[in-house]
């Protein structure tokens, strides 16, 4: 293919994003656009060959990725070439499902298709098993091929369930097309169901919380609750743990970091922190016993200072100091 022809064409041809809308194009080439949508519009180069031109280059990345994903298999357009914002490719030929389903029936072979349509995107990577009916195109020998693929990767969120083809086809070919899946794929069927079900109990929740406005004053007193720092001895405890994990967290890394096991650092760091603990409760044991013991020695001193009040509770104190006063300097005088 002749990609400096390409170039030259792409040059003439602006194409611009519009927000919730299908592209807005200008084009000053020779070449005849076939249609667009959302991303870009595609133009035919040959009897067999067409360009999509993009309105950013992301789209055409993010498309180009797609498409390259799948082109071991007979479902998608074959790729001939690819620029910054453009990509040559196969012509896909037929009739997309949404005008094929206006004449003709849904018939279980054609659900058995597209359920295999939905097995390749698995296959290969997509992440989204999912597509619109006019996006596929039924062939002259009963194959499908499918074009517009960018949406199915690089996502972080999809349904997990082929909501967009359902929907498209209508209630009563929705209807139709999940009959055959349950005759063909019983296990399959109950799993979308399971998310459909789901997907409407959402929709139930939101329309009751939506309406909901909360009593400030009231979560203010109530979130008083969950208050630690007024509170010194909590407040200790919660910095206590606080550190705790950040230690914990950042030696894990740093050991990780050094190649050594996850397991054998977990363990370590588990022995580190009980001996710590351990230490905590020796020190204020070791204290106690301290303060026992300096309370045993003086009620020991006291004890044998006044030895035998007991025996005559007349006595007074002085009376004991008097008599030990007097045993003291017994005979001095007689020296």
């Amino acid at each position: 293919m002749d990609t400096k022809q390409l170039k030259k064409w792409v040059k003439g041809i602006k194409v611009q994003n519009v927000v919730n809308s299908d592209v807005e194009v200008e084009n000053k080439s020779p070449l005849v656009m076939l249609g667009k949508g959302r991303q870009g519009a595609v133009f035919q180069v040959s009897d067999d060959i067409c360009m999509k031109v993009f309105g950013n280059v992301e789209d055409c990345a993010r498309e180009h990725y797609a498409l390259s994903l799948g082109q071991n298999t007979d479902l998608f357009p074959k790729i001939h070439a690819r620029g910054a914002r453009y990509i040559a490719m196969d012509i896909v030929k037929g009739v997309d499902i949404r005008e094929f389903l206006q004449s003709q029936p849904l018939t279980e072979a054609l659900s058995a298709k597209l359920i295999e349509m939905l097995i390749t995107f698995k296959k290969i990577g997509y992440e989204r098993i999912d597509h619109h009916k006019r996006q596929i195109y039924l062939q002259p020998d009963g194959n499908l091929k499918v074009i517009d693929v960018a949406r199915t990767v690089w996502r972080d969120r999809v349904y997990p369930y082929p909501r967009k083809l359902l929907t498209s086809l209508g209630e009563e070919n929705k209807a139709i097309f999940l009959s055959h899946v349950q005759e063909m794929a019983p296990e399959l069927y109950e799993e979308w169901l399971h998310y459909i079900r789901m997907e409407e109990i959402s929709h139930q929740i939101y329309q009751v919380l939506l309406p909901q406005r909360p009593d400030k004053e009231k979560m203010k007193n109530l979130s008083n609750q969950l208050l630690t720092t007024k509170n010194e001895e909590k407040y200790v405890a919660q910095l206590h743990g606080l550190v705790h994990k950040v230690f914990k967290e950042e030696w894990i890394k740093t050991m990780l970091a050094r190649g050594k096991n996850p397991d054998a650092v977990m363990a370590k760091i588990d022995r580190y922190w009980d001996y710590r603990e351990r230490g905590q409760y020796r020190t204020g044991d070791r204290k106690r016993d301290k303060d026992r013991k300096s309370k045993k020695d003086r009620k020991r001193k006291d004890e044998k200072r006044f030895v035998g009040e007991n025996r005559d509770s007349k006595k007074s104190r002085s009376d004991y100091d008097n008599n030990d006063y007097r045993k003291r300097f017994v005979g001095e005088k007689y020296r």
